[in-house]
């Protein structure tokens, strides 16, 4: 609806919130879907690649316990870019969060393997997992929060909720990705170079990061709370949130976790 050639403000109201949960549903399912990708490598063919001179055995622990390691990070990327997000806004939170998972992703698939650089690769390999672990820390919080900043007062809760399907999404993805590759390769072409591809896939990340930068604007109720506290000294977000009652921190860090999984 449209006034002497003006769009209504209501109808601005509604492409801004539908555009923030498109974006928030794609950065979800990009960045499960390079998370799922890379558990799959691991348990297929990291441990041949990247850990051969160990006993089979071992070698899949290892490549399962650089899998592990991105676990690690995820508290670690909550911690900075919600620093971030609160500090500089919700947008360069996400947009940060879902680059560094698309470069890192990227970066696995052209990674050499222990055959071509010795000891560096798996050391590498891990470094990499680290960055993807703190990338989907921070993408989840961010993503959550630029949909719910943007509901409407009566529909948080679903606008909240509706960016955990890309969670699922993303996982999807990365099963037929695996799946079509391992239809149409033979067994050696596959690990040859065919686990490469899906990660290759995550520079298709990219246009999600260019919506994100072109269409997505910080939510008014960020932006009326930083104008209110531009000149005040502020503390860090960590350091805020760890001040408040510990017993409510201790709930949301062991219940929140099995909500997600579960």
């Amino acid at each position: 609806m449209s006034v002497q050639g003006r769009t209504a403000p209501a109808e601005v109201k509604t492409k801004r919130r539908g555009k923030v949960l498109t974006a928030a549903i794609a950065a979800q399912s990009i960045e499960y879907y390079d998370f799922l990708i890379y558990g799959t490598a691991a348990s297929l063919v990291f441990n041949r690649e990247f850990f051969p001179s160990t006993t089979p055995a071992a070698g899949v622990l290892a490549a399962f316990a650089t899998f592990a390691v991105g676990f690690a990070g995820r508290p670690v990327g909550a911690a900075l870019f919600g620093h971030i997000g609160d500090r500089f806004g919700r947008k360069p939170a996400l947009l940060g969060s879902t680059v560094a998972m698309a470069v890192a992703t990227t970066l696995v698939g052209l990674l050499p393997t222990f055959a071509s650089i010795g000891v560096i690769a798996p050391v590498l390999l891990v470094l990499l997992r680290v960055v993807q672990g703190i990338a989907v820390g921070g993408v989840w919080g961010g993503a959550t929060l630029l949909a719910v900043e943007h509901a409407p007062a009566n529909r948080r809760g679903l606008h909240g909720a509706l960016p955990q399907l890309g969670i699922f999404t993303g996982m999807v993805l990365g099963s037929l990705v695996y799946v079509v590759l391992t239809g149409v390769l033979t067994h050696d072409e596959f690990i040859a170079w065919g686990w490469r591809v899906p990660f290759l896939l995550g520079v298709f990340t990219f246009p999600v990061v260019l919506f994100i930068h072109r269409y997505i604007e910080d939510s008014p109720d960020f932006r009326s709370v930083e104008e209110k506290l531009a000149a005040k000294p502020r503390r860090s977000s960590v350091v805020e949130v760890l001040r408040r009652p510990k017993r409510l921190v201790l709930v949301v860090i062991v219940f929140l976790p099995a909500t997600i999984m579960f």
